[in-house]
Order: structure tokens, then C-alpha cells, then sequence
């Protein structure tokens, strides 16, 4: 933990300015989205030729901005009682696990392990429309839109059901150690790829394209977990390690001794952990391939596209430019946030430990657009997945999808200024763990904050474009 210089009257002074210099931005920001917000459609999600939009009102957008920008201001400059601070992410209570839940469990994960072989198989030999087979609807929607939301919202219980971790525990070999120069970066690289197999091919329209990537991964991940063991998972596999991510922000954890009660990012608040710069690439990066997977079904994008390849260079180019691109400006905005803690806060803390310090904050606001991407998805295709699965294999002709009301884009909107505020309280919370006093830690969080309003007003951008017609 660093020392806090003595506060003179200048570097009260000093931290003054600060707060005039964010307050400054902060406005400007806001500014930014009372200029350039119109009536608009938010993205609320799709699948095959299915799209469908939630208006959202210009006015709930530029009172979103305000809210983000306010909630920075608040916690970044406001709330300086550090007793207060370092008791509220501790608030809750243990609960003991009972030999029934650990019966459930058993259950749950064997199902899980029959379930995969079964949904491939419907993928193989069911309808091709995507919207009529049950392998597309359950790895889009049941699994990554809904499973995936109660990573975060109750915890994270993958490990107990993950198929592929049990039928690797039953392969009978010698589990080898990964080199520590690996690190977790495959992981990084691990996602860019899913990410990149998504928005380049027609997985997400074509069941038996998808059924090929899930055998593809399934032999890998078997393999790689038989070899390597919990450390495939801990540090190889992209998919383990998001749900991981999410599953330390929701408010009930898994402990040795049961499960523990809180609130919501409390995890993330009080842990001591410090984050590599694998770690923290592998962050940012969650945040990023989540707001490109919104951004690359706006009609933005779409005329972006469409003017980039009438000079003649192919679309495929354009997005994997834009998806590798743009996750390096994430890192780099990232990493000049924590180079300026230095500036704002001057410690003795180096720019590598800050940035694994506070990365672990930044999970709130995946969490956040996740839930405001594809929520859309989960209640819209409620009526189709219950339709499918009650006949996979010849489902009805015609198959219900919801559209959402007027006030749903509301939802999304606010889905993502909460996780921005959750973000910044974590953030806080952390930096006054890290710092003495009142004044470093408040100084120390005006990059940061500067980071959580740029990625937040992304994905508020992003929320309020109208869809593109005819995509995935």
C-alpha cells in the first residue's frame, strides 16, 4: 500500500483542479449526447432473419448521459468516508450448502453432459431455419444470453455444470503443468476468435456450421482439460474464465465453507487480487467484444461496411480490422488511465500494479451491455425455445417470437448506467483500499472514471442505433 504525501494548500489546490478538469470533461461528454442524440431504435437483438427494435426516446438517452456523468462526479469526489467505503462492500451474510443442493448438483451436471451430444445431434438433423433448431436456440439464447446472465446476477456455477470439465475428470491421464510464460493470454487470443468466428462466418444462421464449432470445441476443450487440468479452465478457456469474471461481481459467491451473500460487485470490491496484464487485456477485452458484437448489427456499421467495400476491400476485412482496432484502443485508453493515476495521484505504485489493481472494476460494465444486448433475445424467444423443445425435430410452422414494448429500450438504457455505477463504486471502493487518506484515493479515480464514462457512452451509443435489416 502506497504513502499519501502530505496535503498542503496546494495540493488541495491541486486536487481542486482535478475536479474542475473532470467536472470539465464529464460535461462535455454530456454534452456530446444532448447534441447528437435524435429520436432513435435501440438494438435489442437477433437471430437469423428475425430483428426487432425497441424505440428509445431521445430524452431518456440524454438523461442516461447525465446519469453517468453525475454518478462519476458523485463517487470520484464526493464520498470520502473511508470508514463507510471499506464497510459497505462487507455487508451480508454466509449461508451453509445442504446435502440436497449438492444432490441437485449431481443432477444438473450430468444432464448438462447428456444435453450436449443431444442438441448437436438436433443440429445436425433438424430444421435448418436457426430460428426453428433447438442447438441454435440454445447456444445463443438459453446459454450465452440466459445462462451467461446468471453468472452475474446470482453467481457463477459453471464450474459444477461445465459437460466438457466432467468428461475430461474421467479420462484416466497424467495432468501436466502449463508453463508460466504462457500466462492467460490464449485465453485473450482464445476470445478475439470466438468473437471473430461469430461476425465472419454464418454460424449464428447456419445449425450445422454451429453444430461443427461446438464438436470442434468440445474436442478441444475435452482434450486440453484432460492434459492440463482446472488450469485449461483457469487460464486457456475464454468461456470458463467470462463466466468467472461474472461470477465474482454477483452478489452470491462460493465459498469453502458455503455460499456468501452480498451485494452486488461487493466481490469484486474487496478482493486483493492484482490482476496481470494478461488478466487485464483479457478484461478489457470482455468489455470490447461485447460491445462490438452490438456494434456490428447497427445500421451504422452496416453503412460503414457497405462504403468501405464499394473501394473495392471485402467486408471481412473491415470488421476484423474494426474487432482487433478497436480492442486495442480499449487496452490503450485502459492503460494511459492508469499511467495518469500516477499524475493525478502521485505514488510510488507502478502503472502495471494500478492497472492489475483496478481491472477487476471494469467487469460491471460488461455485465451491464450483456445484459442490455441480450435480453432482447431471452424474452423474445421465449415463446420459440418452449415451442422447440417441445417438438425439436419437427417443430410448428409457425413459430412465435415477441417483439418488445415501447418502455424496453428503458430497460437496456438503464441495465447500462447501472453497471456503470456499479463499475465506479467498485473502483472507489478499491482505491481507497489501495491509498491512505481522503485525497489520493479521490485523485486516483479521475482517470479511471474518465475510462468507465468513455466505455459506458460507447455502449449508450451503441443501445440507441437502429438494427441493420437481414442480419445475423
Amino acid at each position: 500500500m502506497s504513502d499519501e504525501p502530505a496535503v498542503t494548500g496546494r495540493s488541495r489546490w491541486g486536487a481542486n483542479r482535478g475536479i474542475r478538469i473532470v467536472a470539465f470533461v464529464l460535461f462535455a461528454t454530456f454534452s456530446a449526447v444532448v447534441v447528437f442524440a435524435d429520436p432513435v431504435l435501440a438494438h435489442a437483438g437477433s437471430l437469423g432473419a428475425v430483428s426487432r427494435s425497441a424505440p428509445v426516446p431521445s430524452w431518456l438517452v440524454i438523461a442516461s448521459g447525465a446519469g453517468v456523468v453525475g454518478a462519476s462526479f458523485l463517487f470520484t469526489s464526493l464520498l470520502t468516508d473511508r470508514q463507510a467505503i471499506e464497510g459497505f462492500p462487507r455487508r451480508g451474510r454466509s449461508l451453509a450448502l445442504t446435502a440436497v443442493g449438492s444432490g441437485l448438483g449431481r443432477i444438473a451436471r450430468w444432464t448438462a453432459v447428456a444435453a450436449v451430444p443431444l442438441v448437436v445431434a438436433v443440429g445436425l438433423i433438424g430444421p435448418d431455419a436457426p430460428a426453428a433448431n433447438l442447438l441454435t436456440l440454445v447456444v445463443w439464447v438459453v446459454w450465452w444470453a440466459g445462462y451467461t446472465m446468471t453468472t452475474y446476477a446470482v453467481g457463477d456455477t459453471w464450474p459444477a455444470l461445465n459437460p466438457w470439465r466432467t468428461v475430461a475428470s474421467l479420462i484416466p491421464l497424467e495432468r501436466r503443468s502449463l508453463p508460466d510464460w504462457v500466462g492467460a493470454w490464449p485465453s485473450v487470443v482464445a476470445l478475439l476468435a470466438l468473437v471473430a468466428i461469430e461476425v465472419l462466418s454464418p454460424v449464428a444462421a447456419d445449425p450445422r456450421l454451429l453444430a461443427a464449432v461446438v464438436i470442434g470445441y468440445s474436442t478441444v476443450t475435452v482434450a486440453g482439460a484432460a492434459a492440463f487440468g482446472d488450469a485449461w479452465f483457469d487460464r486457456i478457456d475464454p468461456v470458463a474464465r467470462t463466466f468467472a469474471l461474472y461470477g465474482r461481481f454477483a452478489p452470491v459467491r462460493r465459498t469453502d465453507s458455503g455460499l456468501d451473500v452480498g451485494l452486488p460487485g461487493a466481490g469484486l470490491a474487496r478482493d486483493t487480487t492484482v490482476s496481470d496484464p494478461d488478466d487485464v487485456a483479457f478484461i478489457v477485452g470482455l468489455v470490447w467484444v461485447t460491445t462490438f458484437d452490438g456494434l456490428v448489427s447497427t445500421a451504422a456499421w452496416e453503412r460503414v461496411t457497405s462504403a468501405v467495400a464499394a473501394l473495392g476491400v471485402p467486408v471481412w476485412v473491415v470488421t476484423l480490422a474494426g474487432l482487433l482496432g478497436g480492442f486495442a484502443c480499449f487496452v490503450a485508453c485502459y492503460w494511459l488511465a492508469a499511467r495518469g493515476v500516477r499524475r493525478t495521484a502521485p505514488t510510488y505504485v507502478s502503472t502495471r500494479y494500478l492497472a492489475g489493481w483496478f481491472a477487476p472494476a471494469l467487469v460491471p460494465i460488461a455485465a451491464g451491455y450483456h445484459f442490455a444486448h441480450f435480453v432482447g433475445y431471452l424474452v423474445g424467444f421465449a415463446p420459440t425455445i418452449a415451442a422447440v423443445v417441445a417438438s425439436p425435430l419437427a417443430p410448428p410452422g409457425s413459430l412465435v417470437v415477441l417483439s418488445p414494448p415501447g418502455w424496453f429500450g428503458a430497460v437496456q438504457v438503464i441495465a447500462i448506467v447501472l453497471g456503470h455505477i456499479l463499475a465506479v463504486w467498485v473502483a472507489h471502493a478499491r482505491a481507497f483500499e489501495l491509498f491512505a487518506g481522503r485525497v489520493q484515493p479521490i485523485r486516483s479515480q479521475y482517470p479511471f472514471a474518465l475510462v468507465a464514462v468513455l466505455y459506458t457512452t460507447v455502449s449508450l451509443w451503441i443501445v440507441a442505433q437502429p438494427i441493420a435489416t437481414g442480419i445475423r
